[in-house]
């Protein structure tokens, strides 16, 4: 049951929250996602939530999202290269005067590993990543290369390169290779909520585009996994699309060992997570990993 308005803690006061640098650049430990400013709802069996977003998103919108997060401390946003109007918009809103960082989520083919990355240094990207999907689905069919040629192409554009996944497997992959990323995006959500994944959900690929209620089967395992590993780590779908409240997931998140969290939140959601991350991370949180940002 939601709180009355006057149990609610307060909004915070504008000003900077906690951050850390991957490679030369300073990033706030939450990190404003962009699936729903593109219009992509996780919203399990809700068919006409993406429909909703688009119609809520307008460009207005969008641009009073980045400069309510910049107001809060939020310094960096992720959206997704492959919509045609981010790249656009992010320099008009540049142009009007905002600061707030980018990093692109890329989605490049076997065909062609450079254009997406290039489309994002143009837009004004300081960092990109592999698409989660993507990197999934090379290091299942053990690709791997191809997924060190991506991060080195984004790494000669100017950026910061990463490499997201839903399965552990692709992270392990890219570190039995070598790959020299900059940092890794990786899912992480414990179970205990009300849609979460079924009994009968117990195999590999996790399918985003046709399974709608969980994003990391291996949470335990991908904690145990990062704790051995020196690199960032930003941690994706923490509230499990909306299903976990966000002092509950984020607290999971940074106890964990992520670095960053990465967030899909609507305008009216900026101030209130961000309070929330910054009195957590005030606090003594139970975290035996060390932060690598």
């Amino acid at each position: 049951m939601a709180q009355p308005a006057a149990a609610r803690a307060p909004a915070p006061a504008a000003g900077t929250m906690p951050g850390g640098k991957i490679g030369k650049i300073e990033i706030s430990r939450l990190i404003c996602g962009g699936n729903l400013i593109s219009g992509y709802a996780h919203s399990r069996d809700l068919i006409y939530v993406s429909n909703l977003l688009k119609h809520y998103f307008s460009e207005e919108k969008i641009f009073a999202t980045w400069a309510l997060c910049e107001q809060h401390g939020i310094n960096t946003m992720v959206a997704s290269s492959s919509d045609p109007r981010v790249g656009r918009l992010y320099r008009d809103y540049v142009k009007r005067g905002g600061k707030i960082q980018y990093v692109a989520q890329i989605n490049p083919t076997a065909e062609d590993l450079t254009t997406s990355a290039k489309q994002a240094a143009d837009a004004g990207a300081v960092g990109a990543f592999l698409l989660g999907n993507i990197g999934d689905k090379w290091s299942r069919e053990g690709a791997v290369g191809r997924i060190g040629e991506v991060v080195e192409i984004i790494k000669d554009h100017g950026m910061i390169a990463g490499v997201a996944a839903h399965a552990l497997r692709t992270p392990m992959a890219v570190e039995k290779a070598g790959i020299a990323v900059d940092y890794y995006v990786k899912t992480l959500h414990h179970d205990n909520y009300w849609s979460k994944r079924r009994p009968d959900q117990d195999k590999e690929p996790i399918d985003n585009y046709k399974v709608d209620n969980y994003w990391c089967m291996d949470a335990a395992e991908t904690v145990e996994f990062m704790a051995k590993i020196k690199r960032p780590w930003i941690a994706y779908k923490v509230l499990a699309a909306g299903a976990i409240s966000p002092r509950d997931g984020f607290r999971y998140a940074f106890e964990s060992g992520a670095d960053f969290a990465l967030v899909g939140m609507f305008d009216f959601q900026i101030a209130d997570d961000v309070y929330i991350v910054k009195d957590l991370l005030a606090a003594k949180l139970k975290r035996p990993r060390a932060w690598f940002a």
